[in-house]
């Protein structure tokens, strides 16, 4: 897929491409008998993705951080179908306190549990460290999605296993996955305010989500568990998750307007990763556009994934011990 497709929408191997929507990605498909959770879900593509779902009958949560405008999402959904069935969590990813809550919050529910889309983000933002003292790129796109899916996964593996439906975790991370630190990740300084680059720490948080996803699916294979991990690039889109950098982004838009995506396509990706019968059983892949792309030389590193994994779960036991 090069930038002839990318411009053209011409499809690839999939027989979708850049120009390809969320709901033709999903055509035909009926999701009556899963339970999606969207981090993200009240706005942007993470709102387009649970609008789809919910479309295609599947039971979808949005977690978000900002209650009110999830409400506004569902109310958005409903409007346009009645049947639709949706519920709103609260969740702010930069707060391990408030992973745990969400968990607790949804097994307090007692559904199933078959797809998990780590959608929400934050991007280019000034130095600033969470509530927990950790870089807040990091901390959000990477560490929530991190925890959250350890701490799902038990209720995928039984919702798996007593049903016989394969579920499946899909990963937003994006090209910027290229333009990180040197050697990847800063391990030995992941908070530091002085070597702090908001563009690269974004795409060290990017990076770190497919890692994240690599490394899960191969434990995961190890285990002979039927779920399946991915992630995917979006594409560019003008959506809130650009606030700290709007003045950029319409600059580079008005040069660059031939490969930017409105918000359905936008979507396509995730959902055709999510819900298409022909990704059955694929797992621990990188996909543009709906196809299948190789990532940077980094985010193919099985060390890196494995040293990475440590490092997630001692940032996250040190601080849920502080």
């Amino acid at each position: 897929m090069g930038i002839f497709a990318l411009v053209t929408g011409r499809p690839g191997p999939s027989g979708f491409g850049s120009a390809s929507t969320a709901e033709q990605v999903t055509e035909g498909v009926d999701a009556s008998n899963l339970t999606a959770i969207v981090t993200g879900g009240a706005s942007g593509i993470g709102l387009e993705t649970a609008r789809v779902l919910a479309l295609r009958r599947a039971h979808v949560i949005i977690a978000a951080r900002n209650i009110e405008a999830a409400k506004e999402a569902k109310q958005l959904i409903l409007k346009d179908n009645l049947s639709a069935r949706v519920d709103v969590l609260t969740l702010d990813l930069c707060s391990i306190k408030s992973v745990r809550a969400f968990v607790d919050s949804f097994n307090a529910l007692d559904l199933p549990l078959n797809l998990l889309i780590n959608n929400a983000g934050v991007m280019f933002c000034p130095h600033r460290l969470s509530e927990d003292g950790i870089e807040l790129q990091f901390a959000t796109n990477h560490l929530g999605h991190f925890l959250l899916t350890n701490l799902l996964l038990e209720k995928m593996k039984n919702t798996a296993r007593t049903t016989g439906v394969e579920g499946r975790i899909v990963n937003l991370s994006s090209i910027a996955h290229v333009h990180t630190y040197k050697d990847g990740i800063h391990f030995d300084n992941i908070n530091d305010r002085i070597s702090y680059n908001d563009k690269r720490a974004y795409g060290q948080s990017k990076l770190a989500n497919i890692l994240h996803a690599n490394e899960l699916s191969r434990r995961l294979q190890e285990e002979g568990v039927n779920i399946t991990v991915n992630s995917v690039h979006p594409g560019l889109i003008m959506t809130p998750l650009m606030r700290h950098s709007a003045l950029l982004m319409r600059t580079l838009k008005l040069f660059t307007f031939w490969i930017w995506k409105n918000v359905p396509q936008g979507a396509a990706t995730t959902l055709y990763v999510a819900l298409h019968p022909k990704l059955k059983g694929v797992t621990g892949k990188y996909y543009v556009d709906c196809n299948e792309m190789k990532p940077s030389s980094y985010a193919r590193d099985e060390k890196l994934a494995k040293k990475l994994w440590d490092f997630s779960n001692k940032l996250i036991d040190g601080a849920s011990k502080s």
